[in-house]
């Protein structure tokens, strides 16, 4: 089966809320929250809000028969100093995975980015996402920290991140 990434749209908000769901509530822990996502209305206004705006951009990845497979979420830093900073977040469904389809969000992202100005990807990965960091580290993410109980989970807990970032390439 293939599939092809194309920039969300409000329609998509449904099937977003549920592939968060989905992939929060895997035994590995990948997400901050296990069950906890926005709810489907506040996915959508905010997929409109973003439209109006050049600072965020939210991709997906689509089946040939629909079913969203994969998300990847960018924006800008709000900060005069540092608007040259994006931060990025990625899911992908667990049938899904090691298929390409992460990579390709990733060079969504990094389009992106080049039209947006933007010279900085960066992102918090779990010390124990090691599928992730590989992926991360081939895409060219280079680790520049790591940050000790930095989140807290919706189950309370206290989990330690990686932060990771890449230079986007000039376009050529």
């Amino acid at each position: 089966m293939s599939w092809f990434v194309r920039p969300a749209e409000p329609a998509d908000a449904e099937a977003l809320v549920a592939l968060a769901r989905a992939v929060g509530s895997e035994p590995g822990g990948w997400l901050l929250t296990t069950s906890d996502w926005r709810s489907a209305a506040d996915e959508r206004r905010y997929l409109k809000a973003i439209r109006r705006f050049p600072h965020a951009a939210v991709y997906v990845a689509e089946t040939d028969e629909g079913k969203l497979v994969g998300r990847l979420s960018v924006s800008r830093d709000q900060n005069p100093s540092s608007s040259h900073v994006a931060d990025l977040g990625l899911m992908v469904a667990a049938d899904w995975r090691r298929q390409g389809i992460g990579r390709a969000l990733l060079d969504a992202a990094v389009d992106w980015a080049r039209g947006a100005g933007v010279r900085k990807l960066e992102l918090h990965v779990f010390p124990h996402n090691e599928a992730a960091m590989k992926l991360y580290e081939e895409f060219g993410f280079e680790r520049e920290g790591y940050r000790k109980q930095h989140y807290r989970r919706s189950t309370g807990d206290y989990v330690d991140a990686i932060l990771m970032a890449h230079a986007v390439p000039p376009s050529h």
